[in-house]
């Protein structure tokens, strides 16, 4: 898709885009915000072990123990801008099935209102189709329309809401694939 005259495309990580990520992991470190997805907030210093860890991730290799294969990929533009990450679990535990989910996706702030979350989660929902994933739990806090808004513009149907521990909020949704 086209968004702003660029194509927009998911990509593994990898070498080749070592200075268009650390432009992207720079400027969300600057921004103060959370890193999201959560693999997004490993320190890019050593790059190539950190492309090597995320494969393992892929293929089941060096998982932490209580978390499952994750598949990450970024949203990088024609002109070779990464503007998002998606982390794409390939199953779900119990922590998951409440407040995490199969996809968790970000946008670099200078990226976002420009439609790069609604393409990401959409092509990222063709990628948990291709992992054998039906339906596709996606979650958001209760206080994020924003990503509430690119859930449901994506197809996602409301589920029950999770109140994690400290109070906050998880609104649930399910979005099919069109894998069966």
């Amino acid at each position: 898709m086209q968004i702003q005259g660029n194509e927009v495309s998911l990509v593994e990580p990898a070498e080749t885009f070592r200075e268009p990520y650390l432009a992207f992991y720079e400027e969300w470190k600057a921004s103060g915000e959370p890193f999201v997805p959560w693999v997004t907030e490993m320190d890019p210093a050593d790059f190539g072990g950190m492309i090597q860890a995320l494969r393992g991730y892929a293929h089941g290799a060096e998982i932490p123990d209580g978390w499952v294969r994750s598949s990450t990929f970024w949203l990088v533009t024609t002109d070779k801008r990464v503007v998002g990450a998606v982390n794409i679990r390939h199953r779900l535990t119990e922590r998951l099935l409440h407040s995490g989910g199969h996809i968790g996706y970000g946008i670099v702030p200078s990226a976002r209102r420009q439609g790069y979350a609604s393409e990401l989660l959409k092509q990222a929902l063709l990628k948990a189709g291709e992992l054998g994933i039906e339906q596709a739990l996606v979650v958001c806090d209760a206080v994020n329309t924003a990503s509430e808004r690119t859930i449901r513009r994506n197809g996602g149907i409301g589920d029950s809401e999770y109140i994690e521990e400290d109070g906050n909020v998880i609104r649930r949704f399910w979005i099919g694939t069109g894998s069966k």
